[in-house]
């Protein structure tokens, strides 16, 4: 189903689908033998999300030929979702060494940082997504025993409304330095809505804050070949996944000068760069080809 303007979703349906797809590869990546992450929570969170095919997926319960192209198709994205978050993981954690003591992660969907990380006494970890989505996360960890390992805060709104004032209704401190993420996020977001997005974060930015994000300079192209060559392979085994519908197209300003040009001090890098700083190649295949070419974001703002 196409996306309109006041959409909503859970994590079995739209863009809450995609959540579940990349905590399933997490989990996936969590159980390798060089593993360079570890979520515990993902693969709990997937199966409680239950969608069939993720679930038989991480389970090893797919029958031998589809497991064998599943195996193809889903390493590659497995390995590039595996780096992603280890470059979040550790984005997080270098803010919270450098003392900052306030984080937003943004469209949090199956996020578990705020229970698997070594957060620092006294952190703030704040998510903000659908309110369902929310009340789904936090329900599945309870009844799992999981306890956070920082202050979490929930603020459960749609990006698309008035989410400064939510989180700020939720405890947020304007005045402090912030940790931003902006992780897998972008896409499913209209162009206008992207630059909105950065506006907002820089008004609440106090000198010294950090944003870790991506670019994808193929724009939506980038993941609708991607993912959509994954829903194609496998729809016939119950995974609904058209990614074409959820994404919006559409020219893009370069979110490296939209940052520099509103006083962030950026370090763009390529994806391949980010892939050997962690000892790994950025794998072959036409699922994960045209990601080769997104960029890896850090900002810190300007201290006045």
């Amino acid at each position: 189903m196409a996306r309109t303007e006041n959409d909503s979703w859970d994590l079995a349906s739209s863009v809450g689908t995609t959540a579940t797809m990349v905590a399933a590869a997490r989990a996936l990546a969590t159980v390798e033998a060089d593993a360079i992450i570890s979520d515990p929570f993902a693969a709990p969170l997937v199966r409680a999300v239950g969608i069939d095919f993720f679930t038989r997926l991480i389970d090893g319960e797919l029958e031998p030929a589809v497991a064998a192209e599943a195996k193809a198709a889903a390493g590659p994205m497995t390995a590039v979702m595996a780096v992603r978050t280890k470059f979040f993981d550790d984005f997080f954690l270098q803010a919270a060494s450098a003392g900052i003591r306030q984080s937003v992660i943004l469209a949090a969907g199956l996020d578990s940082r705020a229970y698997r990380l070594a957060w620092p006494p006294g952190s703030h970890v704040y998510e903000i997504d659908q309110p369902d989505v929310i009340e789904f996360k936090t329900r599945t960890l309870a009844a799992l025993d999981a306890q956070p390992t920082a202050d979490r805060r929930t603020v459960a709104v749609d990006l698309r409304d008035d989410w400064p004032e939510a989180l700020r209704r939720s405890g947020f401190d304007e005045t402090k330095p912030t940790a931003w993420s902006a992780e897998g996020l972008l896409v499913y977001l209209p162009p206008e809505a992207q630059d909105r997005l950065f506006d907002h974060i820089t008004a609440l930015s106090a000198p010294g804050s950090r944003l870790a994000t991506e670019y994808h300079p193929d724009g939506a192209a980038a993941l609708t070949d991607s993912n959509q060559s994954l829903g194609q392979r496998f729809a016939d085994q119950g995974l609904d996944l058209d990614i074409a519908n959820l994404v919006y197209s559409g020219e893009r300003n370069p979110v490296g000068a939209y940052l520099t040009d509103r006083g962030w001090q950026v370090r763009e890098r390529a994806r391949t760069e980010v892939f050997d700083a962690y000892g790994r190649s950025f794998p072959d295949g036409e699922i994960v080809a045209r990601m080769r070419n997104s960029v890896a974001i850090e900002a810190i703002r300007a201290v006045t």
